[in-house]
Parts: structure tokens; sequence; C-alpha cells
């Protein structure tokens, strides 16, 4: 397709006995170039049957259409079913064709198909460049679909254009290699939203400006303002221009752009905020980038999830344009970011494309029956930052890996350098790789000897760097600025990362937690093993054998929801023997269980090495590949889940000098960020808990839910049952 591109657009001269047709892609969509191919033909819109369809006839219709090739097609109305004639059966391309209608078919109308065999296809993203737009039924203007190559907001004054984002400006279209204003006479504000919404802005207010000498585009737009793109919109009617150059009752398009507020520029110094969500009844989970993720609504207090039926372009903008972004790129469907936990809260979403929020949107409340593999996503157009410009990976053996360079002011000229990589971990590479459009870190390096960056970058331009994670660009998280500082130097001490398009995602169970937690008094004799581990209090040290310590125990089970495989960051080369429980620990430190008092006082601790990872069960379909006996390979495979049972030692938290009282009781899944994650929120678990001297139970005042169950509190040489409430997480 690269070396295609180069040749040079020319529009398609047709015999005059072939048929005039015009395409479009409508349906259900979730993107906007791709749909069921449409066919206006005679005065009518018709279908297209799968029979014989192919890869060569979706080239056919994509090119048709302007775009530089096909990726894939679909049968059996994959978009939904079509009305009118099925004006094609039985095409037979060979993709060269300049269009549908000279393919070799039954004849146009001629058919034997329903509309349960429309066929559908997905068109790259890219366009042909210099693709012209050819008008070939003048008569039938008000029912075509816009196609232009590209579509840009230009800036009215030179000295706009450096603001970032560009909110204002002409809307041009670019229509035979050449950019082109619209004329203003027929432009709504409708026109506004979806223009502004393909360029990551939720709203648009009115604004109007001259131009001395503006080349007008043929024809006028008419969107309803629910399009994400501008070519689901249609064509208006064609452009009146006077001999002067003017277009009849108006002036070139202009339109202003409303910001979400974590884009908004601010004088002087640009975007300078992490960003932050502050939405309280939506979010997105698990994507890599700004602006994409799972789709997450808060309903009676709980999180949850929304299911794929019937999810599309149009629902998806309004959570797009909820959250302060723009119109909708794609709806996602199958859990492709990843699979939510807790409920799945609506279905079959319909929304007219104007509510303020998804929770507005209608759903079906008696449809039951999704599970997270149907958790739908978005990915939302957001406004050109510009941050990929300031950064670079330099010397790795592909794309997504290499040390990292920063472009920054020195002496007034732009140069590039190196960072100093004294305290850089896995926050600081998720950054840089979002920043990059890279997806999420693999890897954060310290040493980037073995790749070799340009040499003129060598020198540290920035150090002290500091993460929390949720910043678009390194230059938000916290650094030195001028004053530099490191020790180690740049060149080949350098900070690199390694980037992926997927991550895992892991995620604790609070249920079995809740279900399983119970106290045991156990000898100091039979805990010689757990003592070396550090897996008791400090004053155990002093304790002697014949004493006892008190332990709270609980079973923890930990999902892998993710879209890879957790694999420990150390090679099973590094991984350390412990003699005493026979097993290679693959991390330090996996999961740290700890007991607060209300005002955040640590008042007891439990420390979990990974004693193994491994599959302990998965979900139906999947199979294990994780297992620790015979030194085998350790990880977690996503749709998978390892747990660690009660009665194991270190599956506890040592409460033996703990004092009566109200405690917040929490766990933790790789606090340290040893392996990268696409979602590091839901790696805690908190549960308040009220300690009586020999008891442990839920503070009944602040759990919305409670249960009763039977326990056992284990005591040496004897075994006392007594009826208890469990733990419940708030």
């Amino acid at each position: 397709s690269g070396a295609r591109s180069l040749i040079l657009y020319t529009p398609p001269q047709l015999a005059p006995d072939t048929p005039r047709i015009q395409l479009r892609l409508a349906g259900d969509k979730r993107k906007h170039n791709e749909g069921r191919v449409e066919v206006f033909y005679n005065g009518e819109w018709g279908t297209v049957c799968d029979d014989d369809f192919n890869i060569h006839s979706a080239q056919v219709v994509c090119r048709e259409l302007g775009y530089l090739e096909a990726v894939s097609w679909s049968p059996s109305s994959k978009y939904g079913k079509g009305e009118g004639p099925i004006w094609f059966d039985n095409l037979h391309c060979t993709g060269k064709e300049k269009t549908l209608a000279l393919c070799p078919s039954n004849g146009i109308g001629v058919s034997d198909c329903k509309h349960s065999e429309d066929v559908g296809v997905v068109c790259s993203d890219r366009r042909i460049p210099g693709f012209k737009f050819v008008n070939t039924l003048p008569n039938h203007v008000e029912n075509m679909d816009i196609q232009v190559e590209d579509v840009r907001i230009r800036a009215i004054l030179s000295s706009y254009r450096k603001r970032i984002p560009v909110t204002e400006g002409y809307v041009e279209v670019k229509d035979g290699g050449k950019w082109k204003q619209i004329c203003s006479s027929d432009w709504t504000e409708l026109n506004s939203r979806v223009i502004c919404g393909m360029f990551g802005f939720p709203g648009e207010r009115k604004m109007f400006a001259r131009r001395r000498k503006p080349s007008y585009w043929d024809f006028s737009v008419n969107c309803t303002g629910t399009e994400a793109h501008l070519s689901s919109c249609k064509l208006g009617q064609v452009t009146s221009v006077k001999s002067n150059g003017t277009c009849s009752g108006g002036l070139p398009v202009v339109v202003s752009c409303v910001p979400g507020r974590a884009f908004a520029p601010t004088p002087m110094t640009g975007f300078r905020k992490a960003f932050r969500q502050e939405q309280p009844l939506v979010r997105l989970r698990g994507g890599a980038i700004v602006g994409e993720g799972r789709v997450e609504v808060l309903k009676n207090g709980e999180w949850g999830t929304i299911c794929d039926d019937n999810w599309n372009l149009l629902s998806a903008t309004v959570v797009c344009r909820e959250l302060g972004f723009g119109t909708a790129k794609e709806a996602l469907s199958g859990g492709r970011l990843g699979q939510g936990m807790g409920p799945v809260h609506m279905n079959e979403v319909q929304c007219s494309g104007f509510e303020k929020s998804i929770t507005e949107c209608y759903f079906n409340k008696e449809s039951l029956g999704c599970s997270h593999e149907e958790d739908a996503a978005v990915r939302c157009n957001v406004p050109a930052m510009g941050f990929q410009e300031r950064l670079r990976l330099s010397g790795g053996r592909n794309p997504y890996e290499g040390r990292v360079e920063v472009l920054v002011e020195r002496n007034g000229s732009l140069v590039w350098g190196t960072v100093c990589s004294e305290g850089w971990g896995t926050m600081e590479a998720m950054v840089v790789c979002r920043q990059l459009g890279l997806g999420f870190a693999s890897s954060a390096f310290q040493e980037t000897w073995y790749w070799p960056g340009e040499v003129s970058a060598d020198g540290v331009v920035m150090s002290g760097v500091r993460c929390s994670g949720t910043e678009m660009s390194l230059s938000h998280c916290l650094h030195h600025g001028d004053h530099l500082t490191c020790n180690k130097g740049g060149g080949r001490n350098a900070a690199g990362v390694s980037c992926s398009e997927t991550a895992p995602d892991l995620v604790l169970n609070p249920q079995v937690v809740e279900q399983t937690t119970y106290m045991e008094d156990r000898p100091m004799f039979m805990l010689q093993c757990a003592y070396e581990e550090n897996c008791l209090s400090s004053t155990s040290s002093q304790a002697p054998a014949n004493s006892y310590r008190r332990l709270l125990r609980f079973s923890s089970q930990i999902h892998n929801n993710g879209q890879s495989d957790f694999r420990p960051k150390a090679g099973r080369h590094s991984w350390v023997w412990h003699d005493c429980h026979r097993h290679y620990h693959s991390m330090e430190v996996f999961t740290v269980y700890d007991l607060f008092s209300l005002n955040g006082t640590k008042v007891a601790e439990g420390h979990k090495a990974s004693f193994c990872l491994e599959d302990s069960e998965c979900d139906e379909g999947i199979e294990k590949v994780y297992e620790c006996a015979n030194f085998g390979e350790q990880g977690i495979t996503v749709g998978c889940w390892d747990t660690y049972r009660h009665d194991i030692d270190c599956q506890w938290i040592d409460i033996t000098e703990l004092k009566p009282g109200d405690y917040i009781f929490q766990i933790v899944i790789n606090p340290n960020y040893e392996v990268p994650e696409s979602d590091y929120t839901n790696n805690i678990m908190k549960c308040r808990c009220r300690y009586d001297g020999h008891r442990v139970k839920e503070k009944k005042s602040l759990v919305r839910q409670r249960f009763k169950r039977k326990s056992y509190f284990y005591y040496p040489l004897q075994l006392v049952s007594k009826s208890i409430e469990e733990l419940v997480c708030l």
C-alpha cells in the first residue's frame, strides 16, 4: 500500500454505457470506515448480496469510496439488514475495476438473496492521495455521503497556528489534492458539532470571519449532529460561486471548538496539567492512551460495565463527549480492552446522540445473561497536542523499544537529549509509551548501552523524573527543571523503555477474601519457615518456641482480566530458591497484606513473596499454561486465576500484638509496580473491620451489604466453633 500511495489519483473515465452508481457504508457501524455496502442506482438506495463476494470486490468498493484499500469484508448482514433492492449478486471483481458497476455479476437488480445476506466491508483508515469526489448523479446530490481526502481546522491568523490545541479556524476539505473552504450560507451548528467532535472537542460555539481569496469546495455540508465523522454526513447543495470568487450569501466557514477541561489551553504555558478524570458516573479503564478504555458506569454505588449488544458509534460518541473528548473513533466489543469486574449494568444501549450522559440512553433492563467477555469499550477522538513530536525512542531493534530521548529548549534552540535513569521505573515508562501512542510499557530500563542512540543526544537533559502514571507527556511529570542532577550520566546509562500494545490486568476477587477470613492461634515452633521468610511481625524474633502467634488468615484469588499474560519481571535464571518451603520465588513482593488504624497508621502487616505464580483455574475454553512444579514457567494466563489458599504459610496477617478497635484491612497486588499492567486502580482491596480481642467482624454502620456464615477459630489442641459475621469490603 505504501508504493500504491505514490500513484497520483485520477478520477475514473467511464464509458457512456457504464451504469452510474454511488456507494456508501451504512448500518450499525463501530468505525466510520466500515459498514453495510449500499448502492444508489435508479433513484434508490439498495444493498449487495454476500454470494461469491470476496476481498477483491471489497477492494473495488473501498477504492471507489476513496479509501486506499480494503481490510476485510463480512457476510450475513453483520451491520444490520438493509432496505430496498439488492442491486448486486454473485459479484466477480478482479479488484482492478474503477467502479463496482463494471464487475461481472448477475446484472443490476437481478438477485435471489434476502437482506439477511447483505454484505459489509472494512476499509483502511488511509485515504487515496489526491482523491477527488466526482458526482455522477447530479440530480440526487442530497442522497450522497461526503467523500473527501481529508479535513482540517486551519487557524485564521498565523500567530494562532502555534497554539496547542488549535481550537478555531477555517474548516477546509482536501479534494483533488487541494485544500478548499466551505461556503457558510448553508452551514449550521450541527455541522460544527461534528467537525469539532472529529478533532477531539466535545463542544462548539458560533464564530464568523472573513478572508480575501477563498477557494470554495463545490458542495455544502448537511450533518444531523450525531455523526462521528464528516464522511457520515450528507452532501448539501452545490455551492454557487460568483465571478469574483465569493460564494452567494456567505463567507468561508469558521468553527470555534470548546475543548474538554483536561485539554483547555492556558496562556503562554499551553497545556500543563496531568490528566485527571473527574466524571462521577462514567469512566474508562484498561486503555493504553487517554480517551480509550472499557466503559464503566456507576450505579447504586457500584462500578459495572456495559454489554456490547447493539453497541455502536452513536452510543460510544455519547460516552466520549461526556468525558470531555470528541466523537468516537471506534466502538469496541468483545472485551477488547480487557474484562471488567462486578455487574453488567447496561445492555442493548440505544442513544439518540444528543444525551449528556450514557446513563440517559435507553437500555434493555430485562436483558440478562451478558458476561464480561462482552464488555463494551471506546476509542475517542482527542485533540492533537503535539506530544509525540517531543519524544523518541532511539537505537532499539524495533519501533517499540529504545533509549528515551526528549526534545528540549537550550539557549534558544531545540536539542535532543537523554533522561537520567536514577529512579526510572514502570510508571515513567508507561507515560513514555502513552505519549508515543505505542500502548503500555512492558519494561523500564536503567541501562541502555545495548541501544546506541544518536551520539549527539547522549547528554542528559531531564533528571529526577517521577510520574504518577496518568500523565499524557513526560514533561508533565515531576522533574528537576533546569537544575539537572544525574550521577550516573547519560549515554549508556540513560533511561530506556520497551512498549507493548497489550498488558495484563490483575484483579483480586474480594468475595473470596470475605468468605474465607478467620483467626488462628499457631505455636511458634510450627512457624519456622514463615519466620525465615519474614511473614511474621518483627516482635516474633523474641518469641519463645512454645508461644503462640495470632494470625488473621484468608484466601486470595487473583484474576488476570487483561489482554496479555502476567509474567514475573525476573527471568528464571535469577529466581531465588527457598529451601525451607522448597520453591522458587519469581518476584520479591507480589502482594502485601496490612491492617491500618482509621487514621492511616499501619498496625500489622503480612508480606507475601510470589511463592509461585501459576494458573490454578481458568475460564471455560482456556487452557492452563503456567505451573510451578518441576521448575516450571511462572505466570497467570489471560482468563485464568491464581488462588492462594488460607491454609498455606504466609497467607495471613500477624495480629498477635493488635489491640481491640476498628481497622482497615488492605490487600495490594503488585505493589511496587514491578510488572506493568493496564490498570493499577483495581489492584487494591480495602475492608473496614472491628477486632474485639476474640474475633474480627465488619463494622455494621459502614457496610452496605452483610453476609452471615459459620467459621472456625483455631486454637491449639482444640477446635472451637463460633458464629461470626464475615468481613465485608466497603
